[in-house]
């Protein structure tokens, strides 16, 4: 009971902060590239329930390594005018975390790691990464078919493929619905 008024007492002295995201400078700068009007950045979690967890899954056609997700609503003059879905994946043996941001029809604006776990050869170039810009709603993100492969790091170039068809299938089938 001790612990339970304590933390109740820590949530009003605290403003209830717990309960929202700080968004992160990285996020903040990536953003404001790509979505010029942005005025406010509100960042989200979602946890998925097993049956929407299995229904991205299937429109992804990728494995989920969890059903906790952080996300961002880009606003401007009070409209949501975009959104940002972070994905952290393994690559080989340690994560990258990438925030892939789309319009409100779903179209893929782009990809930015945000953080990367391995080595620096296994980073892709910003050439590569640049496939990811514009990308419509209807394109497959099937590494070999239409992102191409890179040389030496292969399996970063599936895991962001991968979480690019993630992100996009949580924006679908659970943000904007």
């Amino acid at each position: 009971m001790r612990i339970i008024v304590w933390l109740a007492c820590l949530f009003i002295i605290g403003g209830g902060g717990m309960l929202h995201a700080a968004v992160n400078v990285k996020v903040k700068r990536a953003v404001e590239g790509s979505f010029a009007s942005v005025e406010k950045i509100e960042a989200e979690h979602l946890i998925l329930s097993k049956k929407k967890a299995s229904s991205i899954q299937k429109r992804a056609k990728a494995k989920l390594d969890t059903k906790l997700y952080r996300y961002y609503r880009f606003v401007s003059h009070g409209q949501s005018v975009g959104y940002g879905v972070l994905i952290a994946r393994k690559v080989r043996t340690k994560k990258a975390t990438v925030l892939y941001a789309f319009d409100p029809k779903g179209k893929l604006r782009f990809a930015e790691i945000m953080a990367f776990g391995e080595a620096p050869e296994y980073l892709p170039s910003d050439i590569w990464m640049q496939q990811f810009k514009q990308q419509p709603i209807t394109a497959p993100l099937k590494l070999g078919k239409d992102i191409p492969t890179v040389s030496g790091a292969t399996l970063t170039a599936r895991s962001i493929s991968e979480g690019a068809r993630i992100a996009r299938a949580i924006l679908l089938e659970a943000i904007v619905k």
